[in-house]
């Protein structure tokens, strides 16, 4: 395993790598370190390809030990062509990473996969986390299948389509009275006082790691090419940043070339913490959610710096999208690409519309857009356009309303 140990990006302290969620010095995030000459000498394209048809392809990019006996692996989703809605926004060329095709239909089943597998590794039972829906699915799913506990800490007013599918799994599910943010302090309290392994907390370097194979796999499919754009989803900022760190290795090790792909980041006016603080160039400050997209609704996103940091290194940019075209987008990626995403999905498309009316991304442009969460799992927002036509079970009455 080429990962060495970690480093905390504010200080520079160097730490083991063991379960710490932050730097005991000044407090500041922690990232694995990689030993990139060796993974230069030993890491080539038809190494990877050989490799399983999971994210573990890329085990040697990642901060663990691949298990055993991968259970349920994830990644490797498709990349699919949505020429349709291209010629409709007028872009060149515009794919869709569909993580709607990972174990629980969104993007967090590989960050849950990376961080169980160093809970295993320390010995854990337990894995827990605090979730806006999707992540507790996915850490749900993840103990079942490999034989832990998991608790799970949701804002007690999501969802109900996300809280049945993680009960369905057998998870211990606290409805907290508060916002994702107050789970999240008290997920944090918590760390410190219960053996359980708290993926987005003490293996938050762990997990984060995860999000680097969607970059991976988009650079791979596209027969090692980078993209001109990525689209991505804010909520943490997690995934935009790592996304950018992703494409950032496979370049340094030479496994593709050019320049890196504009990263563009979309939020919900209703939680836009990120992109407010890219339009006025400076430090992200917490808000309270109000927001239709609940799985990006993080007032105090974790990594919102980074994800500023990451898009402005890109070229790219950060857009708010209006609360009421959520479900217009949701709609329009269904109707032009037969892509039903949730609302995160409706945000990011909304954020690619706006890039192109700004001239930001145009006819020249090769845009791959994520897909990051199913919409069956929060299908409110277009519910409005289910009207369907009353007829009797007679022929001429159906033709005479065609």
């Amino acid at each position: 395993m080429p990962a060495t140990h970690l480093s905390c990006t504010r200080c520079g302290n160097e730490l083991p790598l063991e379960g710490i969620g932050a730097c005991p010095r000044c407090f500041g995030p922690l990232e694995p370190v990689y030993d990139m000459d060796e993974l230069r000498r030993t890491l080539t394209r038809e190494h990877i390809e050989a490799g399983p048809p999971s994210l573990w392809r890329y085990a040697p990019l990642l901060p663990v030990h691949v298990p055993d006996e991968p259970r349920l692996a994830p990644g490797l989703t498709p990349l699919v062509p949505a020429t349709r809605l291209a010629s409709h926004l007028g872009v060149g060329e515009l794919y869709l990473k569909l993580d709607t095709a990972n174990p629980t239909h969104s993007f967090k089943d590989r960050v849950v996969a990376v961080a169980c597998a160093k809970a295993q590794e320390l010995g854990l039972e337990t894995i827990a986390c605090s979730s806006t829906g999707n992540l507790a699915n996915a850490v749900a799913a993840r103990a079942a299948v490999e034989g832990l506990d998991a608790v799970v800490f949701c804002p007690y007013d999501l969802e109900r389509e996300k809280l049945v599918a993680t009960a369905a799994y057998g998870a211990r599910i606290y409805a907290v009275r508060g916002s994702y943010d107050d789970c999240s302090r008290l997920t944090v309290e918590l760390s410190f006082e219960l053996p359980w392994g708290f993926v987005n907390v003490g293996l938050r370097s762990y997990y984060a790691e995860g999000s680097k194979t969607v970059a991976y796999e988009v650079a791979e499919q596209l027969g090692w090419e980078q993209p001109d754009v990525v689209i991505c989803p804010i909520a943490s900022g997690s995934l935009h940043s790592k996304v950018g760190r992703g494409f950032r290795d496979f370049r340094e090790l030479g496994l593709v070339s050019g320049p890196a792909p504009r990263l563009i980041g979309g939020q919900a006016a209703g939680c836009s913490p990120v992109a407010t603080a890219f339009a006025a160039d400076r430090p992200v400050k917490p808000v309270r959610p109000d927001t239709i997209a609940r799985s990006l609704a993080i007032g105090s996103p974790a990594d919102g710096d980074a994800a500023i940091a990451a898009t402005r290194e890109s070229g790219g940019s950060i857009h708010t999208v209006p609360e009421h075209e959520v479900g217009e987008n949701m709609a329009l990626l269904a109707e032009t690409a037969g892509v039903f995403g949730e609302t995160a999905a409706g945000v990011t498309l909304g954020a690619l519309r706006e890039a192109v009316r700004r001239g930001e991304v145009g006819s020249s442009d090769r845009v791959v857009l994520l897909v990051t969460g199913d919409g069956l799992k929060t299908p409110g927002p277009v519910a409005d356009r289910f009207v369907p036509i009353d007829i009797p079970a007679d022929a001429d009455a159906l033709l005479t309303e065609l």
